[in-house]
């Protein structure tokens, strides 16, 4: 499978499915969820987070690019574990504007998979959201080891619905979905590494990005803002 897609007789697997390979009610599915799963996460996302939004939506479209070479193929990162970890529902909408752009600059995937490629990404982030955002908070040694586990089990599980997408299109696709789950086993270690240092990281300079995190104080300018609009307030009552 090139870069361009997944097809069985190419040298790259990746999680781009193309045009022309699943069954219309596959595609129909992947559209309305995608559709519902932006709208809840355009409705989440506060408007103070969208530049990470933006930040994380770069990084995973830059991560898309990198591929690790397995054997005579290869495959590349994702980064949707991170992705999920820090923004939830807002990652949904974060890697449709990846896939999107993907998908018009390098023909990535396709426009008509668009959402089966967003939920096939996404939704596994958002899982992860749920499933170990309240562990990195917990001590150094858990909550390292819950960043290793959120980067290896989104990959493993976005490999896991590549593959029912592909199942359900077609029985006869499931050697190559079975494929597409071993090749991806490298990565989740890589991704689990990557996640895992991330959330380190960020608990060390700026813990207030991961889940479950107080929101900081307002600074004393913020405050004086407050003080003047309620003055305000009071002065037309």
């Amino acid at each position: 499978m090139r870069g361009r897609g997944l097809f069985p007789d190419e040298s790259t697997f990746n999680m781009h499915i193309s045009e022309g390979i699943l069954s219309g009610p596959v595609l129909v599915s992947g559209i309305v969820l995608a559709v519902a799963g932006t709208a809840i996460g355009l409705k989440k996302l506060d408007y103070d987070r969208i530049p990470q939004a933006a930040i994380l939506s770069a990084s995973f479209f830059v991560a898309s690019l990198i591929h690790v070479p397995i054997g005579p193929s290869s495959v590349h990162l994702i980064l949707n574990g991170i992705v999920g970890l820090i923004l939830g529902w807002g990652a949904v909408p974060a890697i449709l504007v990846a896939l999107t752009l993907q998908a018009l600059l390098f023909q990535f995937g396709g426009i008509t998979t668009l959402g089966v490629n967003t939920m096939t990404m996404a939704l596994p982030a958002v899982l992860c959201y749920y499933l170990f955002g309240r562990m990195v908070q917990q001590r150094h040694f858990i909550a390292i080891v819950s960043g290793f586990a959120c980067g290896a089990f989104s990959v493993f599980l976005g490999a896991i619905m590549v593959g029912l997408a592909l199942f359900f299109t077609e029985e006869n696709f499931f050697k190559v979905s079975s494929l597409i789950v071993m090749a991806h086993l490298p990565v989740m270690v890589i991704e689990g590494i990557i996640t895992a240092l991330c959330v380190a990281f960020l608990k060390k300079v700026q813990p207030t990005l991961l889940p479950g995190s107080p929101s900081p104080a307002p600074t004393a300018t913020a405050k004086e803002g407050i003080i003047d609009k309620r003055c305000g307030d009071v002065g037309k009552d």
